[in-house]
C-alpha cells in the first residue's frame, strides 16, 4: 500500500496543477470536470485500498502475479498526469519558460516524496518519526511519477508544433500528427523489455532486518544464477535496484511478502511458514528504477489522450477514439497475460499491466466524459470533483496519514486512547460488530468523505495546494 501512496501524490499534484496554470493571455481555460473527477476518484481509491486494504486484501496489491483494485491507482495517476501535460503546455508558448516549470515541479515532486515516502513518517499510530539516512528509501510514487513527468512533458514541449497543425482526416492521423512521441515510446518499451528479459541475475545475499525473524542480523542467500526470469527473487527489476540504488534503500514490506510462498494466511498479513525461502524477508522496489522507465509508457498514452481532446472537436470523434483504444489496450494486456506472453505484474511494471491499467483508465475517463461532460451529470459527482481540485491535500492528510498521526499524538493515558481510536472503535467496529466492516465504513464516511466536504469548502474559498 505504501507503493500507492508514494505514487500517488506525483499524479495528484501533477495534473491538478498543470490544468490550473493560467494562459498568458488574460483568457481562461475551462477546465475538463471528467478529468477532476477521475483525479479525484483515483485519490479516493488510493485512500480506500491503503486503509482498508489489510482487511480486505482483495481489494489491496496482487502479492505478485494479478492485478487488484490497488494495482489500478498508480497507472490511473500517470494516466492523467500525461492527460494535464497535454493540455496545460499548449497554454505556454515559450518553450524555454515551460520547461523551467517542468524542471521546478519535478524536484518539488522529489523533494515531497522523500519526505513523505523516504521513511521519516512510518508508524504513525504509534508516533514515530524520524529515518536513518542509512537506509533512507530512495525510490517511491512520486518519484516515479516525477521521472515520467519530466520526460514526457520535455518531449511534449519539443515536438509541440505539431498542436498549430489541422488535423487530417483518417483515424490514425493524430498518431502521425505526434509521430515522435509513439518513437520514444517505442524505444521506452524496447530498452525495458531487453534489460527485463536479457540481464543475468546471479546469486546475491542481504542481512535480515525484521526483528520478528529468528534469523535476524544474519547473512541469507538467494540462489539465482538465470536470465529473463520474472519471479520475485531472480527478476532484473530487482537486481538492477540492488545494484544502483542499494538493498538498504529499498522498501521493506513488499507485497510479495503476503504470497503463497512466504505466509499462511496468504493473501492476508500473518507470520511466515516455517519453510518460506529466504527472499521472503527481503526488501523490494516496487517503484523502482526499470520499473519506472517502463511507466513512462503510461503517462505517453495519457498525453495521447490529451491530444485527441485538443484536436478533436466533437465529443463522438473523441469517444470513438477513446474507447476503441481503450479495448484495443485492455484485450491486447489480456491475451498477454493469459497466454503466458508477459504475466499483469505492478511491481515490475509489465508491458501487459501498462495495457490493461491504461485500458481501464481510457474506459473508465470515457464514462466521467459521456457523464459529466455530454449529459451534464457533474453534480452527481461533486465530491470527487473537489477532491480531484485539492488532490495534493488529501493525498497528505488522509493517503499520507499526516492528519491522523498529527490527531493520534494527543492522546490521554494511552497512546491508543485518541480520538481517531475512539471512533473507529466505537462508532463503526462496534456498531457492526465487526473490524472489517467497521474498517471499510470508517475509511469511506470519516477519511474520504469527510476529506472531500474540507475539499468541497476550500474550493468555496478558492483555497487549492499547489506544487
Amino acid at each position: 500500500m505504501a507503493g500507492i501512496k508514494v505514487d500517488m501524490e506525483h499524479v495528484i499534484v501533477e495534473s491538478q496543477e498543470m490544468e490550473k496554470e493560467e494562459e498568458v493571455k488574460p483568457q481562461k481555460t475551462k477546465r475538463v470536470a471528467s478529468l477532476d473527477i477521475f483525479r479525484g476518484l483515483t485519490v479516493a481509491l488510493m485512500v480506500l485500498v491503503d486503509d482498508a486494504g489489510g482487511e480486505w486484501p482483495m481489494i489491496g496489491h496482487a502479492p505478485w502475479n494479478g492485478c487488484n483494485l490497488a494495482d489500478f491507482v498508480m497507472p490511473f495517476f500517470l494516466f492523467i498526469v500525461g492527460m494535464a501535460i497535454a493540455l496545460a503546455l499548449k497554454r505556454i508558448p515559450e518553450k524555454l519558460v515551460a520547461i523551467r516549470k517542468v524542471i521546478l515541479r519535478t524536484l518539488k515532486l522529489l523533494f515531497w516524496g522523500l519526505l513523505l515516502q523516504g521513511g521519516y513518517f512510518h508508524d504513525l499510530d504509534k508516533l514515530k518519526y524520524g529515518v536513518d539516512m542509512n537506509r533512507i528509501r530512495l525510490c517511491g510514487i512520486l518519484q516515479r511519477i516525477a521521472l515520467a513527468y519530466l520526460i514526457v512533458a520535455i518531449i511534449e514541449i519539443t515536438t509541440r508544433q505539431a498542436q498549430s497543425k489541422e488535423l487530417p482526416m483518417g483515424w490514425f492521423s493524430i498518431f502521425k500528427l505526434y509521430s515522435w512521441q509513439w518513437v520514444i515510446g517505442a524505444w521506452v518499451l524496447v530498452v525495458y523489455l531487453a534489460t527485463l528479459y536479457g540481464t543475468y541475475v546471479p546469486d546475491w545475499n542481504f542481512v535480515v532486518q525484521n526483528p520478528d525473524s529468528v534469523d535476524f542480523g544474519k547473512t541469507l542467500t538467494v540462489t539465482c544464477n538465470v536470465r529473463g526470469n520474472l519471479d520475485p527473487p531472480c527478476n532484473a527489476v530487482g537486481y538492477i535496484d540492488r545494484q544502483i540504488l542499494g538493498i538498504n534503500h529499498m522498501y521493506p514490506r513488499p507485497a510479495w511478502k503476503r504470497s503463497k510462498s512466504c505466509t499462511k494466511n496468504s493473501p492476508y498479513e500473518g507470520p511466515f511458514k516455517d519453510d518460506a525461502p529466504s527472499w521472503c524477508w527481503a526488501p523490494f522496489e516496487p517503484e523502482g528504477i526499470l520499473s519506472s522507465i517502463s511507466a513512462i509508457l503510461s503517462t505517453v498514452l495519457g498525453v495521447h489522450f490529451g491530444h485527441v481532446l485538443i484536436h478533436m472537436k466533437d465529443h463522438s470523434s473523441r469517444l470513438l477514439h477513446w474507447i476503441g483504444m481503450g479495448i484495443a489496450l485492455l484485450v491486447l494486456g489480456i491475451i498477454l497475460h493469459f497466454t503466458d506472453a508477459i504475466p499483469l505484474n505492478k511491481q515490475l511494471y509489465t508491458f501487459s499491466y501498462v495495457c490493461v491499467t491504461s485500458g481501464a483508465a481510457a474506459l473508465v475517463f470515457s464514462a466521467f466524459y459521456i457523464l459529466v461532460d455530454i449529459l451534464n451529470l457533474k453534480y452527481i459527482f461533486l465530491p470527487l470533483e473537489w477532491i480531484g481540485m485539492n488532490a495534493m491535500l488529501v493525498y497528505v492528510m488522509a493517503a499520507a496519514g499526516i492528519f491522523a498521526g498529527f490527531i493520534n499524538g494527543w492522546y490521554y493515558e494511552d497512546p491508543h486512547n485518541t480520538l481517531i481510536y475512539w471512533i473507529k472503535k466505537h462508532i463503526f467496529i462496534g456498531v457492526w460488530h465487526s473490524t472489517r466492516v467497521g474498517t471499510l465504513l470508517y475509511v469511506i464516511f470519516a477519511e474520504i468523505l469527510f476529506w472531500a466536504i474540507v475539499a468541497g469548502l476550500l474550493h468555496r474559498l478558492g483555497i487549492y495546494w499547489k506544487l
